[in-house]
């Protein structure tokens, strides 16, 4: 029997136009850096002993988009490289995929759920790779012993569907945000994430680490810490990793290109209004970032400039 579908409402028409004029402003006079925060950010060492891990971005395609949807007051002229990207860590204990992101027949498993206005921004194009056919396409060297969202949006999770059973590792307070309230975000999140899926759950119980003001542990050894990365959603997280070239964060949707990084800019209001939970503290966590990025390569999800440098298969589709 097919589930029934838990469509998330469209904004309305003054959600809209309010967006349209922070967009309008946003891409005249980006907001500014603040300068107090950056000064007050305290950097705390990173663990000095340990094993190393390997990262692997699964192949995938692009997408090109306008760099003004992405960066705040970038050109309406340029065009950049996204895709849909998950990770494969494998440690010498466990191997973990980092943000499952894609199904099979997504457009009517989780996209019909999405207002159409949110369709045509999101949708993905043709020849876009499940995460379970980039493991077919490239496999680790052992099968995957459970997933990591950086957090719970659909394009995060929705690859979980296709592959039962595989436990998954949530923050809590990300966990509770999609379980406990009368809505899950749209997208098949709720069902990604249950159907009979044991969910591990972790608290950012560790000191602060880099730029970061909490951590997590993952092996109880240095090698993958968890840090708080919140603001797109409420418990959104980045992986940190000590890969055998030195530090790499996996920063999940904290940033869509590495240019917000380098920049110090915001997601644009349209869409950003509409999928950050709260936008001043992404905002600040933009400048963690930021500071972040001399500390260990920063990686968004959706980057492919990015993600491409941790390209490890020789089956790697080319963009479209």
């Amino acid at each position: 029997m097919n589930r029934p579908i838990d469509r998330e409402p469209a904004p309305s028409a003054v959600e809209l136009v309010r967006a349209a004029g922070l967009w309008a402003s946003g891409t005249l006079r980006p907001r500014q850096p603040d300068r107090r925060l950056i000064d007050s950010i305290a950097i705390a060492e990173l663990p000095t002993a340990g094993p190393t891990v390997t990262v692997r971005a699964l192949p995938q395609i692009a997408r090109y988009v306008p760099a003004a949807g992405l960066v705040e007051g970038a050109s309406l002229f340029r065009r950049l490289p996204s895709a849909m990207t998950t990770f494969v860590v494998e440690h010498p204990s466990a191997t973990f995929l980092v943000d499952p992101g894609f199904c099979i027949d997504a457009r009517t498993r989780v996209l019909d759920e999405l207002p159409w206005a949110t369709r045509l921004l999101v949708t993905p194009p043709k020849g876009t790779l499940s995460t379970v056919d980039g493991l077919t396409r490239c496999p680790p060297t052992r099968a995957p012993d459970f997933a990591l969202p950086t957090h719970a949006h659909w394009d995060h999770v929705c690859g979980l569907l296709d592959l039962p059973g595989l436990e998954v590792r949530l923050r809590t307070v990300e966990r509770d945000w999609i379980m406990a309230g009368r809505r899950a975000p749209a997208g098949g999140v709720r069902t990604a994430l249950t159907d009979g899926r044991r969910i591990v759950t972790y608290d950012l119980d560790g000191p602060p680490v880099a730029t970061f003001t909490a951590s997590h542990d993952l092996f109880d050894d240095g090698s993958v810490l968890v840090v708080e990365l919140a603001g797109h959603t409420p418990g959104s997280v980045g992986v940190l990793l000590r890969a055998g070239t030195g530090w790499v964060l996996l920063a999940g949707d904290a940033a869509w290109h590495h240019e917000q990084v380098d920049r110090l800019r915001q997601k644009p209001a349209i869409p950003g209004e509409f999928v950050d939970e709260d936008r001043d503290t992404a905002f600040a966590t933009m400048h963690r970032l930021h500071l972040a990025r001399h500390l260990a390569r920063v990686i968004p999800t959706h980057d492919l400039d990015a993600t491409s440098s941790l390209s490890g298969c020789d089956d790697h589709p080319s963009p479209h």
